[in-house]
């Protein structure tokens, strides 16, 4: 039989070890093993930590680092690619958790951490959180608002089902559908609808049917559900994949879903919701019945809306005939003939009357042409055109005379304004201010050079050479290049140096 490891004792652990048990000195390496062969032998198997994720981190091997925390310590915590992967909740910084483990130790760097096997949030469960992490997230997207959701056809002929061959739900889909509307055409798209890789499944078969669409005939609505069952259960309908391919689907769809009281996210992306897979049957088609009846009502208003029209273009016709249209009929043609003629009549005499007023307008501009002699108005113009040549050139022959003698005046101007003397009078305070600058920094060298000299002559004074000149001596440590103050501070076998004012001598501590 094998043993049983110890009861953890928080005491025992405080308690020094057996000296006699640990050696005088180790290796880095020895101690870690060592470290970790007590806390893997004193501390339980399983521990539940509560704690705060903090610095999470994702590798991209799939292992996921973050630090545990309370409101005075924080621990580092590990958790492999396997546990990670069945986590259904998103890890983030901030979020409660009880952490279920073990503390190891991480020998190459001698760091002890938290190996988490499960992570559960605190006060809430796992599949709760994730489900309103998911539901929080796809709500900002805009996945669940009703703007984008597709009426159902009122008269579906084709429909889809997708849902588990093997459950009730199809049963009651299938007899809901033919008790009600018997003459749509059902598709069955059989799958798993939960358990590892159901929810997949489900998304695989919205998104192959709304491929195939028009190749199996068009489908008109799409049932997507299955029956009751717990939380865990109806989970795949919770998976952001089924959400995504409803969302994308070009087909609308009902979600039926477990019992009225079971809410799934694929419900909220649906285009309608029904509380179970029978009532999401019923809202996609109408009653046979009901449908036969309100067609019978129609046909029977319909009729009776025809003989009612029929009627009325009997009475029509019969008020058209006692009108003069039927009754005289060559009476109208010659009442219009009789206008068409007054017409024609008015017509010829207004154009007789504008022509007689065109000629004699025509008349008026021929008398007025001849008046006005074109060849006398020609040589006008040209009389006029050498006079404007005339006074053009005289002008400008006028403004560069001025421009002339405004040049002339610049130009002595300029020559009484010459800068020579200027610059002969600048150059003489240059030489000047030379001059005196070159005094001045001669005067300021020689002020430094003193302060320089008095400085060093003050450094020279405090010198501890000067000490030394005096009979004392300064001891080093070699190693360590610093002062020895205390012989406390020396050791067996140190090596020493003493420096004097003539030299330096290295001597060996011996006791």
């Amino acid at each position: 039989m094998a043993a049983q490891r110890p009861i953890f004792d928080p005491d025992r652990m405080a308690a020094q070890p057996d000296a006699s048990l640990v050696p005088r000195s180790m290796t880095v390496s020895q101690l870690n093993a060592l470290v970790k062969r007590v806390l893997v032998n004193g501390l339980p198997a399983t521990i539940h930590l509560i704690g705060q994720v903090s610095n999470f981190t994702r590798h991209g091997s799939g292992h996921c680092y973050f630090t545990l925390k309370d409101d005075r310590t924080e621990i580092r915590a590990v958790m492999w690619r396997s546990t990670a992967a069945v986590v259904k909740f998103k890890i983030e910084d901030g979020l409660e958790v009880v952490a279920t483990g073990s503390v190891d130790v991480y020998e190459p760097r001698g760091q002890y951490q938290f190996y988490v096997r499960k992570l559960e949030p605190k006060g809430v469960g796992e599949l709760e959180l994730a489900f309103r992490q998911l539901h929080d997230r796809l709500a900002r997207e805009g996945l669940f608002d009703k703007a984008r959701k597709r009426p159902i056809p009122r008269y579906p002929r084709r429909i889809a089902v997708v849902t588990s061959p093997t459950g009730a739900a199809i049963q009651d889909i299938l007899h809901a559908l033919r008790r009600r509307f018997c003459c749509a055409q059902v598709l069955f798209h059989p799958v798993r609808v939960q358990g590892e890789g159901a929810a997949q499944e489900i998304a695989d078969a919205v998104g192959r049917l709304n491929d195939q669409s028009a190749a199996l005939g068009g489908i008109d609505v799409m049932i997507v559900g299955r029956g009751g069952g717990s939380l865990e259960d109806l989970w795949a309908f919770n998976e952001e994949v089924v959400a995504r391919a409803v969302h994308a689907s070009r087909i609308p769809i009902i979600s039926g879903v477990g019992h009225e009281v079971d809410v799934t996210i694929a419900d909220l992306v649906a285009d309608l919701r029904a509380p179970t897979p029978t009532a999401a049957a019923e809202l996609a088609v109408p009653v046979l019945a009901d449908v036969l009846e309100t067609l019978d009502q129609r046909t029977t208003r319909l009729g009776r809306g025809i003989r009612h029209r029929l009627e009325m273009g009997r009475s029509q016709v019969d008020s058209l005939r006692r009108t003069d249209l039927f009754r005289n009929p060559l009476g109208l043609v010659r009442r219009a003939e009789q206008q068409v003629d007054e017409w024609a009549g008015r017509l010829r005499h207004g154009s007789a009357r504008l022509v007689l007023r065109t000629h004699r307008r025509l008349d008026g501009l021929q008398l007025r042409l001849l008046g006005v002699r074109p060849a006398v108005l020609v040589r006008d113009r040209q009389a006029r055109l050498v006079a404007l040549d005339h006074r053009l050139q005289s002008a400008v022959q006028r403004w560069c005379r001025q421009a002339e003698r405004r040049i002339e005046t610049a130009s002595r101007a300029l020559l009484a304004a010459s800068p020579a003397h200027r610059v002969a009078m600048h150059a003489g305070k240059l030489r000047e201010y030379r001059a005196g600058l070159a005094r001045e920094l001669t005067h300021r060298l020689r002020l430094l050079r003193t302060v320089v000299d008095s400085l060093a002559s003050r450094l020279e004074a405090t010198s501890y050479r000067r000490t030394l000149a005096r009979g004392f001596s300064v001891t080093w440590d070699e190693r360590r290049g610093r002062i020895v103050l205390r012989a406390a501070d020396l050791a067996a076998g140190q090596v020493i140096v003493t420096e004097m004012v003539d030299g330096d001598v290295r001597s060996r501590v011996e006791t």
